[in-house]
């Protein structure tokens, strides 16, 4: 039986990536996980893996009599946790150019089961199975890269928004009254009353402009949609962006540049991941090519005749007319927009040339906004648009929406203070990564999903 040891004090002193031909001869202390055994009889190969990479390790059996390295490797199940102290050699036939040739050993969590799935290959066992087993999961090769990515994009969104002068802030989780206006909330108990997880910041962003101008949150944001797409989580990250002293125009030219400038860090801090992945991501022109709403249903009316103006445009048929990579689907019927999105122009503006399939039955029906989503092929990535800065206006939208304004007393009391013309974005995380990467199932691209049927891990 093996036993485990502590920690003791053995320290890491490199980590894979550091271990090379420039080290030959010295000793080493690796740390890390068994992520894969080959054993060819008198002699084991062991791939060591740290949050770099592999190291290979090598062990003799007629060479380790004395501390019976060999014999515990043997008997050691991959995902056991050690700790290895030995000599660098060189090995052309190794991924580093190197081995280790362990003189010590210390086992420091011993793995029970064997794993249902295999780390270092795309796993054909299903997701659900997967997601039982998240940190597990977290392991294979695959998700090591899609995460490596994961961060370069946010790291890459802190770089740029800082040098375009805008200051990173944290707005409530826990709220009194729903964001957008809709149904799907998360109700919770706070102390005595009923409270709500925040659907957006959206509303916190706005006043923030007041005093700082331009903000950015990334965060998590919380939908209780009943949903069982595979593009759909009841908790995701947004990347949520408000500028002050800007139109919706200007809010898509900055999201243009800042999706670019994430592209091009991506392909110079992850050339190894992209390569794992077999993913080339293809120069960007921007900025996107930008339809306005009218003129897709337009198009789409001709193989679509139930399609009317005023409705939502099904991700599914939008291929009918657009092809992939990103674009803009701009001027949304007011209608179909949250109560604090401008309409097009500084009054109410009807449609210049209405359809006769226009519902003209209201004038609200046939204004549009001044808003956007930005796609990809038929996956939604990102919805913004100019807000509206002036109170008797936000509270005539709010009653057409059926909205009561004394529920969002908090937000109109700053409108008497003079808050400026801003615009803004959210941008989905999770949806931007399965877009670059061609993720299939949105639970993929979060470290622990939450949806309709999974509370757990």
């Amino acid at each position: 039986m093996i036993t485990e040891q502590d920690l003791g004090d053995w320290r890491r002193t490199h980590y894979s990536s550091q271990v090379n031909d420039s080290q030959i001869g010295q000793l080493t202390v690796l740390m890390g996980w068994i992520s894969s055994k080959r054993d060819h009889g008198n002699v084991l190969f062991i791939q060591l893996r740290d949050r770099f990479g592999d190291t290979q390790i090598v062990a003799k059996k007629e060479k380790d009599l004395e501390n019976n390295i060999f014999e515990v490797l043997k008997n050691l199940k991959e995902h056991s946790s050690i700790g290895i102290k030995g000599k660098v050699v060189g090995q052309k036939k190794s991924p580093n150019g190197v081995e280790v040739i362990p003189h010590e050993i210390k086992v420091l969590s011993v793995s029970t089961k064997s794993a249902p799935f295999l780390t270092q290959s795309v796993s054909t066992i299903g997701i659900d199975t997967r997601l039982e087993l998240r940190a597990l999961d977290l392991r294979r090769n695959y998700l090591q890269n899609v995460f490596r990515i994961r961060f370069t994009i946010l790291k890459s969104v802190r770089e740029f928004l800082t040098k375009n002068y805008f200051i990173e802030v944290n707005t409530p989780k826990m709220i009194s009254t729903a964001t957008e206006g809709g149904a799907a909330l998360f109700p919770i108990f706070y102390y005595d009353k009923e409270a709500f997880l925040a659907q957006s910041p959206q509303l916190y962003k706005e006043q923030l402009t007041m005093a700082f101008e331009n903000v950015f949150e990334i965060a998590p944001i919380f939908r209780a949609e009943p949903s069982r797409t595979n593009r759909h989580l009841s908790e995701a990250i947004s990347i949520d962006v408000e500028k002050a002293f800007v139109n919706y125009y200007d809010i898509m030219d900055l999201l243009d540049e800042l999706i670019s400038y994430i592209i091009l860090r991506i392909k110079d801090e992850n050339p190894n991941e992209l390569k794992n992945l077999e993913i080339e991501l293809s120069e960007l022109k921007i900025p996107f090519p930008r339809y306005t709403y009218s003129e897709l249903i337009d198009k789409l009316q001709k193989n679509h005749k139930y399609i009317r103006w005023g409705d939502d445009i099904s991700p599914k048929i939008l291929k009918d007319v657009i092809g992939d990579g990103f674009y803009y689907i701009v001027d949304w019927p007011l209608s179909t927009k949250p109560f604090y999105v401008k309409s097009k122009g500084n009054s109410d503006i009807a449609i210049s040339k209405p359809n006769p399939s226009f519902d003209t039955s209201e004038n609200n029906s046939m204004m549009v906004s001044e808003s956007f989503d930005l796609m990809y092929g038929p996956l939604e990535l990102s919805s913004g648009s100019t807000r509206i800065n002036n109170k008797s206006v936000l509270l005539d939208n709010m009653k057409k929406k059926g909205l009561n304004p004394a529920a969002f007393d908090y937000h109109l009391r700053i409108f008497d203070y003079g808050i400026p013309p801003h615009a803004g974005f959210g941008l989905g995380l999770e949806r931007l990564l399965m877009a670059l990467l061609k993720i299939e199932n949105i639970r993929d691209a979060t470290f622990y999903p939450r949806d309709i049927d999974r509370l757990t891990p």
